[in-house]
């Protein structure tokens, strides 16, 4: 599941970036893509016979409205507008900062433990960010 996701965000990303996609605003692409979501994945939790929401706690709510409001609306309305103003190339890199959020919301909010073998860990991902977006040196000076 986890390749076949890549897969999809990656054609996502090219049909954006490459596609009649590219030349809509962010907002009205986000709406094609809620308006697909919204009558393929009920689909899919029919035939693989989903219970859906049993019981709906605070804790519950709270969660769809994050993943509402956050995820489907704020961060995707900000990467549709990013892919239509900037190189894909150098924008995909940047999907790497999630584990270091994911951290850091974790030790924040789950009052989990940051260990140095896990800033180690960090900072590799946020050295690999830099060496794919650092500037092309300057290749005049070479001669």
């Amino acid at each position: 599941m986890l390749a076949t996701a890549a897969v999809f965000w990656g054609a996502t990303t090219v049909l954006i970036k490459a596609g009649p996609l590219s030349r809509i605003r962010p907002g009205k692409t986000l709406l094609y893509q809620l308006a697909v979501s919204a009558v393929v994945l009920p689909l899919v939790a029919l035939i693989k016979a989903e219970p859906g929401l049993v019981r709906v706690t605070p804790l519950i709510a709270a969660s769809l409205a994050y993943q509402t409001v956050w995820v489907a609306f704020i961060t995707f309305l900000a990467w549709f507008w990013l892919i239509r103003n900037y190189p894909a190339s150098r924008l995909v890199s940047f999907n790497f900062l999630t584990p270091i959020f994911g951290v850091i919301a974790g030790s924040v909010l789950l009052n989990e433990p940051i260990t140095r073998k896990l800033l180690l860990t960090l900072l590799l991902v946020v050295t690999g960010i830099y060496l794919v977006n650092r500037p092309a040196p300057d290749r005049e000076s070479d001669t």
